[in-house]
């Protein structure tokens, strides 16, 4: 895939590899520095022939920033040139599809061709925070995704059949380009959700690495495309890192291991460097085994040829790495280290 640069005439190609970024704020620092953080890793990713920077929704999360992603989609695209940026995803149940339509149509319009919109069915939080986001109405958000998706799509320019209530209505600004769609998922239901509409697919490898590869696969088998020509089109998010420094690789594996361990016990504050140094360097962290499938960590050589072992699985075009660490110059040096690992490898 090509990518404008600078100069309206010249394309740069860009990898089939993305970021998918939590936006976490560090111990001690406030949201704004996160934020600026945020554009730093979309710039970085830019340099390095990254094709996307996504951000995720969460909520109720004083460790991160992610609460308003078409926000943050709007200032990092103004903050990057030529990389896609959106939001993976913006979790409908939360949402309205008219104001989603309304709100992804503006940022086209800022940036065209740049802009890109994942659905998720999960509301990205807790069930009290998910219950004030949905204004205390008591349905069933699962149940009601796929009619959600029916009328995004029609807001977005398929349109309404005749007789319908909301033909009348016009998702302003109205234009020609619409974001590029996928549809998030964690379960077998996103990717099959998916492949019987005609549409994207992402699957998050980084929360259900067992069924990811067989899903995904089943996914582009049974694609049916929505117009004459589409081709099914997936993409895996990984927990990503890779360095030469082995001691860096086993502080990453400690911080996840800490952040998994906070948000089971309802902990949602920044995680302290010193605890990640204390667990990182503990000998029962050291020597426990670590490699459940989920991440795909080590030098980078080693690193991009997981990545393609991985791609080439679940026949996916596309992998989003996911780097969730506190420490943002070892982010942007890994996320530049994967790619020239994987050009070489490619």
């Amino acid at each position: 895939m090509l990518r404008r640069g600078l100069d309206p005439e010249v394309t740069v190609a860009t990898l089939p590899l993305s970021v998918l970024d939590f936006v976490g704020i560090e111990y001690g620092e406030s949201a704004t520095a996160s934020i600026h953080g945020a554009v730093g890793i979309a710039r970085a990713a830019e340099s390095a022939g990254y094709r996307r920077y996504w951000v995720s929704e969460h909520h109720n999360m004083r460790s991160l920033a992610c609460s308003a992603p078409e926000i943050l989609t709007a200032h990092v695209a103004a903050h990057t040139a030529a990389i896609r940026v959106g939001a993976a995803g913006i979790m409908l149940p939360n949402h309205t599809s008219f104001k989603v339509a309304e709100t992804f149509r503006t940022l086209v319009a800022m940036h065209p061709g740049r802009i890109d919109l994942a659905l998720g069915r999960a509301p990205g939080t807790d069930p009290l925070t998910a219950h004030v986001l949905r204004r205390g109405q008591r349905t069933d958000p699962a149940a009601e995704f796929p009619q959600q998706v029916a009328e995004l799509l029609a807001f977005l320019g398929d349109g309404f059949p005749e007789g319908h209530p909301y033909a009348p209505l016009v998702a302003a600004p109205v234009i020609e380009e619409s974001p590029e769609l996928f549809v998030l998922g964690s379960s077998g239901y996103g990717p099959a959700f998916a492949a019987v509409n005609g549409l994207r697919a992402v699957f998050a490898h980084h929360m259900s690495p067992d069924i990811a590869v067989e899903v995904l696969r089943d996914y582009r088998r049974d694609f049916r495309p929505r117009a004459e020509g589409e081709a099914p089109y997936s993409a895996m998010s990984v927990l990503t890192f890779a360095s030469e420094d082995h001691d860096a690789v086993i502080e990453f594996e400690a911080g996840w291991a800490l952040t998994m361990h906070n948000l089971r016990r309802g902990v949602r504050e920044p995680l302290r460097p010193e605890e990640i140094t204390a667990l990182a360097r503990s000998a029962e962290f050291r020597s426990s085994a670590r490699d459940d499938g989920r991440m795909v960590v080590g030098e980078p050589k080693a690193v991009a040829e997981r990545l393609l072992e991985l791609r080439d699985q679940a026949q996916v075009d596309e992998l989003v790495v996911v780097t969730p660490t506190i420490d943002r110059p070892r982010r942007m040096a890994s996320l530049a280290a994967v790619a020239e690992a994987w050009r070489r490898a490619t």
